[in-house]
């Protein structure tokens, strides 16, 4: 394997291998690059920078980003739709826009060199993952307005591969296609893969007899819990990619298929810091935080220390010598406060996939009864427990109680449920339902 991996070395691209000097050089002449575009360009970023007197010309060392003003998700609302655009609408050649669940959409462009850039990372994330020139890539990620399916397409196709075009939904198709046209990889979110593991197993197909040897999975958090049941329900590798629309899309971080030990950010286009999600002050390399982002080659949207709003650290690389962040476990905004104790989803799911007997599905309930909250988790028996005699399915759930009790520090009600009655999702997936706001 080791051969193999040091083989695939010569596939690599210079800045994969480069020394950390010359990459800090590389990162440092970019960053100047993209201030500058984006105070020459960009109205908020020209008022933002005088407003904290701070200059592109400023930035001597990668240490000074740290003066300049962050950018968040609020920024491209306010200014909808184009308003942050650093370039004329003549060289946008593509949009793409989040739902805008909870408000106006946010709007990010791209021109052509930042389309073959996009792919060009995509490209070198499957890669890194495994993929090769030739592999088949089933792609289940959401096609249109959402940046995932036709950034992993655009990406597969550089590599090389063959792209099966499929896009979310329509279930039972996949999983003929995933038997007929025998993919390699398949690019997915992990809420759906199980929804697709659970369509396999209805079919009576044996997914060890499946071509299928890789799945990279991204767009929400997912536990090693989860890695490891998907990976021995399915007989493949699961590797993490990461990405965000207002950066790029998919592929500004990628798991390396010979470690899996964390997302290596490609740092030669996205610049990371951690920093402390309340006072905003720049946290050293290995402490927990906030993950925040700066580009470094975007021409149509540059983003200057974007906060993502997700919490990781950051990590000494080891498949290449650019850092890792570690495992995402939630994002500042998902944290819930139940009865005083912070709590994200993500926990839960580690409890629910550790007992071994509960599907890997569960939804998360919170109610307010008086000043109290209430929370209910509903799980499911995986399907071939279905018989167990009710005081045994009692035991179940009392114990996935005690576990959460015992781990997280709070009472939680659980709901049993049969097989099949929980919301299977086709995209991200909705695990929490939060009620107490209408109490």
């Amino acid at each position: 394997m080791n051969m193999h991996f040091d083989a695939d070395r010569a596939l690599l691209d210079p800045l994969e291998t480069a020394s950390i000097d010359a990459l800090r050089q590389h990162q440092l002449e970019r960053l100047r690059w993209s201030l500058k575009h984006a105070y020459d360009n960009v109205s908020l970023y020209r008022q933002r920078f005088d407003a904290a007197q701070v200059h592109p010309d400023d930035l001597r060392s990668l240490d000074d980003l740290g003066r300049f003003p962050f950018t968040g998700k609020s920024d491209l609302r306010d200014n909808y739709p184009y308003g942050m655009f650093a370039v004329p609408q003549s060289e946008i050649v593509r949009l793409h826009a989040s739902s805008g669940t909870t408000g106006k959409p946010t709007v990010v462009g791209y021109t052509q060199n930042d389309i073959d850039t996009w792919a060009g990372v995509v490209a070198r994330s499957i890669r890194a993952a495994g993929g090769r020139k030739g592999d088949k890539v089933h792609i289940a990620y959401g096609y249109g307005l959402f940046t995932g399916g036709l950034g992993a397409h655009y990406g597969a196709e550089r590599l090389g591969c063959t792209v099966i075009p499929m896009s979310g939904g329509q279930t039972e198709k996949q999983v003929q296609l995933i038997r007929d046209f025998q993919p390699d990889i398949i690019m997915v979110t992990p809420s759906y893969m199980l929804n697709l593991a659970d369509e396999i197993e209805r079919q009576g197909i044996n997914p060890y007899d499946l071509r299928l040897r890789l799945g990279i999975f991204g767009a929400e958090p997912w536990t090693a819990e989860l890695r490891r049941a998907v990976e021995t329900r399915l007989g493949i590798e699961a590797l993490d990619i990461y990405g965000l629309s207002e950066i790029m899309g998919p592929g500004v971080a990628m798991e390396c298929a010979e470690t899996k030990d964390g997302p290596t950010v490609w740092e030669d286009h996205f610049y990371p810091e951690i920093i402390d999600p309340l006072t905003g002050a720049v946290l050293p390399d290995g402490e927990y935080g906030e993950l925040v982002f700066t580009s470094l080659s975007k021409e149509a949207l540059p983003m200057i220390r974007y906060r993502t709003r997700d919490l990781t650290r950051l990590l000494p690389g080891t498949a290449r010598p650019m850092r890792r962040i570690d495992k995402i476990t939630g994002r500042s905004d998902d944290m819930l406060i139940i009865r005083g104790v912070n709590v994200f989803p993500t926990q839960i799911e580690e409890q629910v996939v550790k007992l071994g007997s509960l599907a890997e599905v569960y939804e998360i309930h919170l109610s307010r009864q008086g000043n109290l909250d209430s929370l209910d988790v509903h799980v499911e028996l995986k399907p071939e427990l279905q018989h167990l005699a009710p005081e045994q399915q009692q035991q179940i759930a009392q114990e996935l109680g005690r576990r959460i009790k015992t781990h997280i520090g709070i009472s939680a009600k659980i709901q049993l449920l049969p097989c099949q009655s929980l919301k299977r999702s086709e995209g991200k997936a909705c695990h929490v339902y939060d009620r107490r706001k209408q109490a």
